[in-house]
C-alpha cells in the first residue's frame, strides 16, 4: 500500500468532524461499542478493555488502514470511527469499512454525514474510480444502511471468507463510481437537511488538511 495517496485526514461537515485517529481516542471508542458489535466482523479485538481495543487499532494501523474517527463538533465527542483500506493508488481504488458508532447515535446524522465526508474526500479529492464497501450477507442491517446511503449493489461474492469462527462467508459488495456520485451526494445533503450552499460554506472555510 501506497502512504502517499491515502493519508489521515481532518473532514470537517456541519455537524460531524472525521479526524485522524490517535491512541487518545481508545477509551471513547471502547466505550462506543461492546463485543456484538464485533459478531460479523472480519477481525475482532483480542479480549474486551482500553488495552485490547488500542492493539485492535494498532492492527489496523500496521496493516495500513487509515482510521478515522467520528467527532460531534458541538461537543467535541469522539462516537465511532471508521477506516479508509485496501487502496491501491495504480487503480485510483479504495474501500470504506471497519465502522462502528455509538449506540446512541445510530439512525441519527453521524453515518451518513461521515459517508459523505470520506467518500467525498476520496472521490473529489483523493481522484479515486471507485469506492467500495462490503459486508456480511448475513448483515442485513449493514445491507440495508448502504442501500439507503445510496450506494449501487453489485451482487455477492460467494464463499469470499473465513470468518474468525471458521465460518465461511459470502460477502454483499457495494460501490459508488464518480459519475455516480453528484447525484448520491445531493440525496445525502437532503436527507441531512443541508443544502448544497451549507456544504460548500464550510469546505470553504475549513478545507482538508492532512497529516
Amino acid at each position: 500500500m501506497s502512504d502517499a495517496w491515502v493519508r489521515p485526514a481532518t473532514l470537517e461537515g456541519v455537524r460531524l468532524r472525521v479526524i485522524p485517529t490517535t491512541p487518545d481516542h481508545v477509551a471513547d471508542l471502547h466505550a462506543a461499542t461492546d463485543p456484538d458489535t464485533f459478531r460479523l466482523f472480519t477481525t475482532k479485538p483480542r479480549g474486551w478493555s482500553e488495552e485490547a481495543m488500542l492493539g485492535y487499532l494498532r492492527e489496523f494501523w500496521d496493516r495500513g488502514q487509515v482510521v478515522q474517527s467520528m467527532q460531534i463538533k458541538e461537543t467535541g465527542a469522539v462516537v465511532g470511527c471508521s477506516s479508509f483500506f485496501d487502496y491501491s493508488e495504480e487503480h485510483r481504488r479504495l474501500e470504506i469499512g471497519y465502522t462502528w458508532i455509538h449506540h446512541e447515535w445510530r439512525g441519527t446524522f453521524v453515518n451518513p454525514e461521515a459517508k459523505l465526508l470520506m467518500i467525498g474526500h476520496a472521490i473529489e479529492s483523493l481522484g479515486a474510480n471507485r469506492v467500495q464497501l462490503k459486508t456480511d450477507e448475513r448483515n442485513l442491517q449493514s445491507q440495508n444502511a448502504m442501500r439507503k446511503l445510496g450506494l449501487q449493489f453489485e451482487g455477492f461474492l460467494r464463499n469470499h471468507m473465513v470468518m474468525p469462527d471458521g465460518f465461511i462467508r459470502n460477502t454483499a459488495m457495494f460501490s459508488v463510481i464518480p459519475s455516480e456520485w453528484p447525484t448520491m451526494k445531493t440525496q445525502l445533503l437532503a436527507r441531512l437537511g443541508y443544502t448544497a450552499a451549507d456544504w460548500e460554506l464550510v469546505s470553504a472555510s475549513t478545507g482538508v488538511s492532512s497529516s
